[in-house]
């Protein structure tokens, strides 16, 4: 058994830490499970994590067994496995920063605007309210894709001068707005620039390959 076990959906946010765990070059294993299939519903999932959400991270070491779950909970973990890596800063407003980004994917971007284009229902039982919740999600969309073209306009990645799990974090939400219909390539060249430098790096394809998925749409 591997110290480490990744629960993930294919595509899903737990890509991010998927590319994690390949960019440290740490010995684990993944679990698929399939958000669509309602495997996050099922008793031996919600066992793991009763949130019903992906990913979920086992951890298996001299501690004994536990489970840590959120993206951004996971990536600071595993960064901080092989800081020299410099997967994310370790301290002052560098950290810092990288927290404020992927507390904002995580609940702005994701748990507001995205899921009320793909999940009105969490937000309302009447179903005919879910057309104008789909619409007002989108207009928040375009609102944050708006910001993220221009905080990466004039740096090479979201923290700067350097790669880290932050621009991992992002290829999620690129993916995505593909899934919205956003022409990415055309409405955001900055972004696109940056997601292409993200997919080029041999850890990043790794993860894509195992979940068998594709960023660029045709």
């Amino acid at each position: 058994m591997s110290d480490y076990r990744l629960y993930y959906s294919p595509g899903a946010c737990s890509l991010a830490p998927h590319i994690a765990l390949e960019e440290l070059g740490l010995a684990y294993d993944s679990q698929r499970v399939v958000v669509a299939q309602g495997d996050t519903q099922k008793p031996d999932y919600l066992a793991i994590n009763p949130r019903a959400r992906v990913p979920a991270l086992r951890i298996a070491d001299a501690d004994g067994e536990r489970v840590l779950t959120e993206v951004a909970a996971i990536l600071i973990y595993l960064a901080g496995l092989k800081p020299a890596a410099r997967l994310l800063p370790t301290a002052g407003e560098p950290l810092a920063r990288a927290v404020e980004w992927m507390s904002w994917l995580g609940t702005s971007v994701h748990a507001h605007a995205f899921a009320q284009v793909f999940r009105p229902a969490r937000f309302v039982s009447d179903e005919s309210l879910h057309a104008p919740l789909k619409a007002q999600g989108l207009a928040l969309l375009e609102l944050a894709y708006r910001d993220i073209e221009q905080r990466l306009q004039g740096r090479d990645w979201a923290l700067g001068a350097d790669y880290s799990l932050v621009d991992a974090y992002l290829l999620v939400f690129y993916r995505w707005g593909y899934r919205v219909g956003f022409d990415m390539r055309q409405r955001y060249p900055h972004y696109s620039r940056q997601a292409q430098a993200v997919v080029d790096r041999p850890a990043v394809q790794r993860a894509l390959q195992q979940e068998q998925i594709v960023v660029w749409e045709s």
